[in-house]
């Protein structure tokens, strides 16, 4: 059994209080311990607004020398111009010595609330075209990282004999796809087309899956319907890496875990922003004993990448005991 735990940081933290300094110290305790993998940022642009994912990531990597660094969904990716990202990314990866893992994802339509809707505006972008544009748009970025004259006539971006420099240093770069079709917080009923697309798309074109929100039973099926449609794309084994974001709290008392997680994610997200079905998915709180066993019940569903966020100020000491009281509880390596 193979895994690796990640360290979400709540970087839209730092607009409601959250120090940028104990943010970067959390990166910088989370590799001293031994235990973490990486380290996870989210994004956002006008929607839920924080700290820009790229600039904080590469903020970490100067902070940190082992631990890999990656996205906790980039929602901005149909907003960036391909090529512009390419660059950002590569030069990312270049001065991180390789340690980077993108995962990208439609983000929000605009039917998910006015702020969604008017970020899209913004943007100058259009609800229905996201899947085209982000398909396009991974075409692009694999072409960018090996070609050295990229010319494309597509829906959506045209370029002539473009060579991106840096190139990155991973070759090929990984790029995954997040995406949790039927998503409680959506509210709405899962339309299996939907959900088979969804999840064909990440078989045909990603290197990752990354999700939360997910019950362990589901997750373990649509990770087998993953690798069984990239067999069918002829991509097989290049699929290598479930991704599950969890928000836990450390605490033996469960029921004041469970509120101070709770009015951690309404600050973050906003007041009822995450239904109870929802919290109840995301969330791993309780006794170490207790985290530990929603944990390992996702690696034993073949998740290879349980990222956790840990729901309080007290990143620090979050940290500290999961790494001495959670971590011995879990499957070995």
């Amino acid at each position: 059994m193979s895994y690796a735990l990640g360290l979400s940081l709540p970087n839209r933290g730092a607009l409601f209080g959250y120090p940028v300094d104990e943010l970067l110290d959390a990166a910088e305790l989370a590799e001293e311990t031994g235990v973490f993998n990486s380290v996870w940022v989210g994004d956002n642009y006008l929607s839920k607004p924080r700290l820009e994912a790229l600039v904080t990531l590469a903020a970490i990597a100067g902070r940190t020398r082992r631990v890999r660094l990656g996205t906790i969904c980039l929602a901005s990716f149909n907003l960036r111009n391909p090529l512009e990202l390419a660059i950002q990314w590569a030069s990312l990866d270049v001065l991180s010595k390789g340690r980077t893992d993108l995962y990208v994802c439609l983000g929000a339509a605009a039917s998910n609330g006015p702020q969604f809707a008017a970020e899209l505006d913004a943007f100058e972008r259009r609800s229905v075209d996201r899947v085209p544009r982000m398909v396009e748009g991974v075409e692009l970025l694999r072409r960018f990282w090996t070609e050295t004259a990229v010319s494309h006539a597509g829906e959506f971006y045209r370029f002539e004999e473009i060579n991106a420099l840096p190139k990155p240093v991973q070759q090929p770069m990984p790029i995954g796809i997040a995406v949790n079709p039927g998503h409680p917080a959506h509210g709405k009923a899962l339309d299996p087309a939907v959900e088979e697309r969804a999840l064909r798309r990440v078989g045909r074109i990603a290197n990752g899956w990354q999700t939360d929100a997910t019950p362990v039973e589901v997750f373990s099926e649509r990770w087998e319907r993953i690798q069984s449609y990239a067999e069918e794309y002829g991509r097989g084994g290049e699929v290598r890496q479930s991704c599950l974001h969890l928000m836990v709290n450390i605490n033996e008392d469960e029921e004041r875990a469970r509120r101070e997680s709770v009015d951690f994610l309404d600050r973050y997200y906003g007041v009822g922003a995450i239904p109870e079905e929802a919290v109840n998915l995301w969330l791993a709180v309780g006794s170490p004993a207790t985290v530990a066993e929603k944990i390992a019940a996702y690696i034993e569903a073949g998740c290879t990448d349980p990222v956790l966020r840990f729901c309080t100020p007290d990143q620090r000491g979050q940290i500290e005991r999961c790494a001495s009281e959670v971590v011995p509880l879990l499957p070995s390596w």
